[in-house]
């Protein structure tokens, strides 16, 4: 969705958020705001999975996934 407007964006995540009712699906996202309501996301980095959780939990551990929800660099965030 990263080429998509807004309107045409949101559109999909409600037409995603509907499909996937009851369903395990798999979204590989650009956005974060396209998974935010997910139940699980899994962050990865060079070595794996760094971090899962939902929205809500990884921002508590205010990680990689807070600090690309924030805009926030590492260097930014360890001064």
């Amino acid at each position: 969705t990263s080429a998509l407007d807004n309107e045409s964006e949101l559109l999909i995540e409600e037409s995603l958020k509907e499909l996937s009712q009851g369903r395990t699906t798999l979204t590989i996202a650009h956005r974060l705001t396209t998974i935010r309501h997910a139940d699980r996301i899994v962050v990865l980095g060079k070595n794996g999975i760094e971090e899962e959780g939902n929205h809500e939990q990884l921002l508590e551990k205010k990680g990689i996934y807070y600090r690309l929800w924030n805009g926030i660099s590492k260097q930014e965030m360890d001064a």
